[in-house]
This record gives C-alpha cells, structure tokens and sequence, in this order.
C-alpha cells in the first residue's frame, strides 16, 4: 500500500521531486526511505537530527546518504545495460565520474568503491584532480578521462600512468595539446592513450546552452581536428586515438536535444573511421539531467525525461548510426556526475529567529495624530471578503503618506510607529481573510510577496553557491510540523551581513513561489529546514563570505531494523582555519591580542584579573566552529 502523505506535506511537492528518496511522516517529520531496503519504514529526518545532536553534532551540517549515491550510480548503468540488450547493442558502458561535480574525498571514495563492480571510472579535468583519480584502486576496464588544459606535467602523469594499469585517456583539446603531447610521449617512450574532444554544432536548450555548440570553450572544430589526425598519422601515433569525446551539455533539459547531439556525434565516429582513426570509445559527456522541481517538463530546474528515457535514446541512436555506416559499435562513456551525486547530500540547518510582517495586534490612533493614521486604523471596519482589494490599496497607501510624511518632518517617531503597527495588523486581517476566501486570486500572489524573512544558521555562499550565482532551485522544506498547517510565509535570510544573502524562490507543488510556507517558529525546540539534492557543485564551489568556513559533514547508511550507522563524520571549519585560508596565522592573531591585553593593563585601563578573561575568549572563539552555536 502507497505511503500516504499528510495533507500540509503536499504543498511542497515532495511526492513529485522526492524520487522516492524522500517522504513525510503522519507525524509531520519529513523522512528519509531506503532505495537498497524499500520495504524498511522511513527514518525521521529529524530523529537522526537529534540523534547527531546528542552525539555533539550540531547544525548546520551536511548529510550525505550512503545507499542514495549508491542507488543513483546502480540506475545509470543498469539503465544502459538494459538499453543495450534491447537494441543488441554489440559494445559495453563504462560511464565516468567528473571529479569537479564533487572532489570531496568521502563522495569520491564511495563511487569508486561501488562503481568498481561497474567499471565506473573518473574524469579528471585538472593536474590536482588527475592526482585524486590515481590514488584509487580502479576495476581494469575503467577508464580515467583526462579533459581540460594540460601542461606537459599532467601528460607526463597521465602517460606513466599506463604502466601500472590504468586506462588513462589524455583527451586533446587543441592543435597545439597535441604537440605537448607528442613531444612527451617521444621523450618517455611510451604509446599514450588518447582521445580527441570534437565541438559539436547542435546547442542545446536550458541554462548551460553555451557549454555546447560551435562557441563551447573546449574542443575542436572540423579543421582542427583534421589537422590533429594528420599530424598524429605523421609521427606514428594515429593508432594511440581510440576515443572521441563530444560534451552534449550541462543539465539538458530536453531528451531531443540528447538526440540530436549524439546523433552528430557519431556522424563525426564514422567519418573518423573511414579517414583510417582506429576508435573504439565513443564518449557523450555530460548533459544527463536532474528534475529538482518534480515538474517533468524541460525548463531550467527540470527534465522531461527519465534516467531509462535518456540512456534509451543514446544506445539507439548510437545504433542505429553505426549500422548505417557498418561501423562497429563503440564503447559508450558518458560523464554524468550531477545525476549521479546529486541527490545523495542535503543541508540541514536551524532557523535562529524571524522578522515578521504582520502583528497580531494593533495601537488605537490618538488624537492629535495625522489623518491619514486614523485613516489607516479604519480600515479595518470595513474589512469584508467584497472589499479585500479595496482595503488593501487603501492600506498601502495611507502607510506611503505617513512615510512620505515621516521623512519630511510632518509625523513624529511615536506616530510612525504606531501607524506600522496598525498596519501590520492590517496585514494579518487581509491574509488571513484571502487565505479562507480568496487563496488562488490576484491579491493572493501579491501576499506571498510580503513575506516574513526567517533568519538561518547557514551561509547562501558557502553551502549554495548555486543558488545565489545562477538561480539554481533546490527543494527546500521545513522537517517538522508537516502535519499541521503552515501559517505563515517567509524568504530565507542567511547569516551572513550580506543583502544578498537571502533564498526568495520556493519550490512548491504547483508553482515556483516567491515565499516558502512555514510555521511560527515553536518555543519549546528547534525548528529545522532542509534542503535537498545539493551533492553536485554545491559542496565544491562555497565561497569564505564573511569568513563562514565548511559545515559539519556527516555520512551516514541506514540499517534494515529502523536505525542508521554514523560512517564519518568531517567536522565544520573553526575560526583558526578559516583564518588560515585568508593568510592569517592564529598564533600572531593571539600574540597581537595579547599584546594589547598587556598595553591596556600598563595603561590602567585594565585590571590584572581581567587578562585571563579576556584572553580565554579571544582563543575560545579562535577555536570555534564558525556558525551560530
């Protein structure tokens, strides 16, 4: 029997974006299901929660899931190989992992470990991450593919690397990479692997069209790549080509496109072919895509397409290309690393306080007060479902006078303030009443824009790079209370002193809101929100605003009997260290400090007693984590 969710849990959508990942409680608490144990019940979000509190664990952290890694890379190479025994499809998969869509160690280890029984393999796009893919134990069929700008130091590695067993494909961007290379593989010796990375002329749709197409910034065109085949047929390395590589896009929205771009793909494979290039890997990049929004269509934060759906139309397409050109079938490489590591982690983190737009109450205006302020409080007597409009423009501009009045010196402070209240209160009336009787008008999304601002224990820059840089949408909702009602509505501020840092677009079941719906925030316990499917790019590219540093990490696998075991835990940055990134060093910070400390007490600004004090706060903050505590 289907889980049944309660009726407030399906305002934010879970049951469309959730992926059967994620669930909600008849208690209200969102839960985490377990694709490797589907007939265990969920795991309370927040009882995990309170369990790594007790732990001393605190938030904001980031919670990465063993089993939903692990499902997502199982997914895409058994969806290819079920593809490929229904078109008879005579070569295998061997998909890569992009190092650069998560380098964190615990991410990195895992895919490997589990991708082994796969062939899964690595793609490393800089010297650094060459390095981090040949320090893992690889199955002898993966490969590790080699894009980027390389310098004859990463082709040295990447070729030396073939003695001990690796499948290392230097991919060559350009004319002049492929003479570094030639010059090192002469000098050492030694056949290199390679591949050859081809600009395809189709763009695709979405937010990263210009990742692909004849203006992408890595790869060849046609002359180019002919001039690369000449020269490498000329000094004896042709056979050394056995991979191509065309980069379909990042996060393709639209199946077709996917098509389109693998079908010129291989019109480039066979022509190679018959120009003589030994090939035996056909390697379509990125693009496979990510439905953070559950709407199933190809916008931005969608597809319209399934995992099946997408490998489905790459091994016919593949081919039936290849047929047509009685060619053989190459192997197929794709670098899916969003679809892989996505939706494997989510940040979690408390919400410390809340600034209200509305007030349960309101000040009588006074005699000798401004009209317009009697005006304002009269609105109210007039207050009825037919003239809900009427009031609120009425409301809105007797708060704009009094404003306009306030700055020219015509209201008082004390008349201001109490006509921000009466306001206030009218705020409340109005929502409430359109909320009962009007909750799909006109007049309802103009409410939603006035929003309560809830303050966060997190930082937009260093934990969602995304979403502040490039409208990036991840789901987002509140862990708790999910059975009852949300009665309020508010955007998300940050802890940074950054306007800036603030979340106002909402995933949601029907729409994409300018607000999230939440709960007055309860006295008596935190009040906890998450958001998911933040395991590509987001860990990676955080940024030190205000010197905000990495949150706890913590990785966790979830028991058959109900439980979870703690797998690692990788606490949060503290001050110290952050400090240390700036070029900062503590101990002259302490030193300095101290100094002063000592100045002040010859001054006799000071006690003798207080430097203790004073210095043991300086090193206690030096030490502690960098988040609201």
């Amino acid at each position: 029997m289907p889980h049944k969710l309660p009726l407030s849990a399906s305002i934010y959508g879970i049951d469309r974006w959730g992926k059967g990942l994620v669930t909600t409680l008849q208690n209200g608490d969102v839960a985490l299901c377990d694709p490797a144990n589907p007939h265990v019940a969920p795991f309370s979000l927040p009882a995990i929660l309170q369990d790594l509190q007790q732990r001393g664990i605190a938030s904001p952290l980031l919670l990465r899931v063993k089993s939903f890694l692990e499902t997502q890379i199982a997914q895409l190479n058994n969806a290819f190989d079920k593809a490929i025994a229904q078109y008879n499809y005579r070569a295998p998969y061997r998909g890569v992992f992009p190092i650069k869509v998560n380098q964190q160690a615990q991410v990195v280890d895992r895919i490997v470990d589990f991708g082994r029984q796969y062939d899964f393999g690595l793609e490393a796009g800089s010297k650094p991450e060459l390095v981090i893919a040949l320090a893992h134990k690889l199955s002898k069929d993966a490969l590790i593919v080699c894009n980027g700008v390389k310098d004859a130091e990463f082709v040295r590695l990447a070729i030396l690397s073939l003695r001990l067993g690796f499948n290392t494909v230097i991919v060559l961007e350009s004319p002049k990479e492929a003479e570094i290379v030639i010059e090192v593989a002469q000098e050492l010796g030694i056949d290199p692997l390679l591949g050859v990375r081809v600009k395809l002329t189709n763009q695709i749709s979405g937010k990263w069209q210009s990742s692909s197409g004849d203006r992408s910034a890595f790869g060849m065109n046609t002359d180019q790549l002919m001039r690369v085949v000449d020269r490498l047929r000329g000094v004896g390395l042709l056979h050394c080509l056995k991979l191509q590589h065309s980069h379909l896009g990042s996060q393709v929205p639209d199946v077709n496109d996917v098509r389109r771009a693998a079908t010129e793909a291989c019109r480039y494979y066979t022509e190679m072919t018959h120009e003589g290039v030994p090939l035996t890997h056909l390697d379509l990049g990125g693009g496979l895509g990510v439905d953070y929004t559950g709407e199933q269509r190809a916008t931005e934060n969608s597809v319209n397409y399934t995992v099946e759906e997408y490998c489905s139309n790459i091994v016919e397409t593949v081919a039936y290309a290849m047929d047509a050109a009685n060619a053989p079938h190459p192997i197929l490489v794709t670098e899916s690393g969003r679809a892989v590591s996505a939706t494997s982690s989510m940040l979690v983190f408390d919400v410390l306080e809340s600034t209200l737009f509305d007030a349960p109450d309101a000040p009588s205006a006074q005699s000798d007060d401004h009209h317009f302020v009697t005006d304002l409080a009269a609105v109210l007597s007039y207050l009825k479902p037919e003239r809900v409009q009427e009031c609120w423009n009425d409301a809105r501009f007797y708060r704009d006078e009094l404003r306009a009045l306030f700055r020219r010196g015509h209201v008082d402070l004390r008349q201001m303030a109490r006509a921000e209240r009466i306001y206030l209160n009218l705020m409340t009336h109005i929502k409430d009443l359109v909320r009962t009787t009007e909750p799909e008008s006109d007049l309802s999304d103009e409410l939603k824009k006035i929003a309560d601002v809830y303050h966060c224990n997190f930082s937009l820059f260093q934990s969602l790079p995304d979403v502040w840089a490039i409208d990036q949408l991840h789901p987002i909702v509140p862990l708790q209370m999910l059975n009852t009602p949300p009665d309020r509505r508010a955007v998300l501020s940050d802890i940074t002193c950054d306007s800036d840092g603030k979340i106002d677009k909402f995933i949601l079941a029907n729409e994409i809101a300018p607000s999230l719906p939440v709960h007055s925030l309860p006295e008596d316990r935190p009040y906890y929100l998450g958001v998911f499917f933040v395991g590509a790019y987001q860990e990676t590219l955080g940024d030190l605003h205000n010197l905000f540093g990495d949150t706890n990490v913590v990785t966790i696998d979830l028991r058959a009997d109900g439980g979870f075991d703690l797998l690692h835990e990788q606490e949060g940055d503290t001050i110290a260290e952050v400090l240390s990134y700036v070029e900062y060093d503590p101990a002259d910070c302490i030193a300095a400090f101290r100094k002063m400390v000592d100045e002040a007490i010859s001054a006799g600004k000071l006690a003798t007693s207080e430097r203790k004090t004073l210095i043991g706060a300086y090193r206690d903050s030096m030490n502690g984590y960098t988040y609201f505590e």
